[in-house]
């Protein structure tokens, strides 16, 4: 294609119509645009739209070059302002600073400023008119006469003086607690004497309360061990019933040594209607050892009941109270040797004897529901007993708890005392 020579667009070519622009005879020689025409003719498209797209984007171009310049105009301008602005301001804050600092140095300055003075004036030492010295000489006329107000006071011999009625409030709240606590001791040493009373009739009801015949020398035997000194107690209750007893926890019998002692009962005048073994532990055991120790005391030693002794309590296994039977052929009860008490042995030792002769062919004889009873009875009593104790301990911490607040309350009527000898004494006071 040849390039013609360029016409330069004439004034008159070139017009604004409305919302159009109309140029006539325009001729461009721009490489780049020559090419892309070429290429769109090549390709079929109309030079038409190509001409109005450059025209398009070229006038979007200039036009955001024309706003980018106004911009950079404008930023110029608005620094330019600014630092006129801030050397005007720097100037004013210039001399407002030296007038400030005017203004301070005639108030604060240390030798010539109105402050110090008028402080050393009001507040200075060897001023007449400082407020310490009329505060400190304000104080001292109102202590001195506080002083003689109290001294009259605390020395007068009528109701006005204060000391009179704490006197007599004091010496009628320790007439009032030595009376009240007179008639609690007395109250307690009344319930001790029943308790008492009431121990004794219990032990008395109880039926085979047979002591040891050696129960005085009992709590010197610290030699022997808890299943000798079991033994020993079991063999006495066992002589006294016609029974036989006999340690035998060195011995091998039914392929083991389960049971510390075995009594028969009626040996001592003929064949044995039975047999009991006794299990001695001074530690505790659970519930199931417990039950598998008695079973296997009960097989090995040819016995109908077994019954574990234990030293306390707090010794009894684990949901296995003391004198609670189980299975019917099994009980645990308590045998302390330090308090030379059979009580609560004999009791189980009866009901093991009991039930295994009412399970002998001779057992017919036997009023099986009376025995009941008695067991009955006699447990009730046992627990009666247990409690009694236990409100004697009880008691005795209650004497000694009333005996403490009593010796609390004589010290606390002492420092009154000398609080009033103090406030009475009135150097004391005033040097107070």
């Amino acid at each position: 294609m040849s390039v013609e020579p360029i016409t330069p667009i004439m004034a008159e070519q070139v017009r604004l119509l409305g919302d159009r622009l109309l140029i006539d005879g325009l001729t461009v020689d721009d490489e780049a645009t020559i090419t892309l025409a070429r290429e769109r003719a090549a390709a079929g498209e109309s030079l038409d739209d190509l001409v109005s797209q450059a025209i398009e984007i070229g006038a979007r171009i200039l036009q955001r070059e024309q706003t980018a310049s106004d911009t950079e105009f404008v930023k110029a301008e608005f620094e330019r302002q600014a630092h006129e602005v801030e050397a005007q301001f720097n100037e004013s804050a210039q001399k407002v600073t030296d007038g400030f600092k005017t203004q301070i140095d005639a108030t604060f300055d240390a030798d010539a400023g109105l402050l110090p003075k008028l402080l050393d004036r009001h507040f200075g030492e060897n001023s007449s008119s400082a407020v310490q010295n009329q505060v400190k000489a304000l104080v001292e006329e109102m202590l001195r006469t506080h002083r003689e107000a109290l001294t009259k006071q605390f020395t007068a011999d009528d109701e006005t003086n204060p000391l009179i009625q704490f006197q007599k409030l004091t010496t009628e709240i320790i007439k009032q607690a030595s009376e009240q606590q007179a008639k609690q001791l007395l109250e307690m040493n009344r319930t001790i004497t029943e308790m008492q009373k009431t121990i004794a009739g219990s032990e008395a009801e109880a039926e085979g309360a047979e002591k040891l015949a050696e129960a005085e020398a009992r709590g010197t035997a610290k030699g022997r061990s808890y299943e000798e000194q079991v033994a020993e107690a079991i063999a006495a209750i066992a002589q006294g019933r016609g029974d036989s007893a006999e340690a035998v926890g060195e011995k091998t019998e039914g392929g083991g040594k389960k049971g510390d002692v075995v009594v028969e009962i009626e040996a001592q005048g003929g064949p044995a209607r039975g047999r009991i073994a006794f299990e001695a532990k001074n530690s505790r055991l659970s519930r199931n050892d417990a039950i598998a120790t008695l079973d296997e005391a009960r097989s090995q030693r040819s016995a109908g009941y077994a019954v574990l002794v234990v030293p306390s309590d707090a010794h009894a296994p684990a949901k296995f109270n003391p004198l609670e039977e189980l299975h019917g052929n099994k009980i645990v009860v308590t045998f302390d040797p330090e308090t030379d008490s059979t009580l609560v042995l004999e009791t189980g030792y009866l009901l093991a004897r009991a039930r295994i002769l009412m399970a002998s062919p001779e057992g017919e004889e036997i009023d099986g529901v009376a025995v009941r009873q008695a067991a009955g009875r006699a447990l009730d009593l046992l627990k009666k007993v247990s409690g009694i104790k236990s409100s004697l301990t009880a008691a005795s911490n209650q004497i000694l708890k009333t005996s403490e607040t009593v010796d609390d309350l004589a010290n606390s009527v002492r420092e009154q005392l000398d609080e009033i000898a103090a406030l009475t004494n009135p150097a004391t006071s005033e040097d107070d």
